[in-house]
């Protein structure tokens, strides 16, 4: 079996470092799954998502020309939870600049109008005059 771009395999984490784990695949090999592979979120620790001895999926990304090998575990998970997933509904389509603009600019002046009300009337106006 070779090891091809795009195949899934079954392999050991035997390695893991800050940046990643190695991953011990049939036929012997070893490739890399960088910590950014690891899960669909931020991954600050890897060793709170992997252990040595841990049997993972893997897809492979890259084969360099080297011999390395770039192993994806997220890539891996996302066609199984594709074909489980129920159909999306269609998104609204993505506002434009300008009507982005005109919505932040119209809520800026409201709050601005609002503060503005709070803070004159706590001073008791403008031209209140103290005695």
């Amino acid at each position: 079996m070779s090891i091809e771009v795009g195949s899934k395999l079954k392999g050991k984490v035997t390695g893991i470092t800050n940046f990643g784990a190695f991953v011990e695949l049939p036929e012997g090999k070893t490739g890399l799954v960088h910590i950014s592979e690891v899960a669909d979120n931020y991954v600050k620790d890897i060793n709170e998502h992997l252990s040595q001895g841990d049997e993972v999926e893997v897809k492979v990304i890259n084969v360099g020309d080297d011999g390395k090998i770039g192993l994806s575990i997220k890539k891996a998970k996302e066609n199984q939870q594709s074909q489980s997933r129920r159909p999306q509904k269609p998104r609204k389509p993505a506002e434009s600049f300008e009507q982005k603009m005109n919505r932040f600019m119209k809520d800026s002046d409201e709050r601005l109008a609002s503060l503005k009300k709070h803070t004159e009337s706590k001073r008791g106006g403008r031209g209140a005059k103290r005695g």
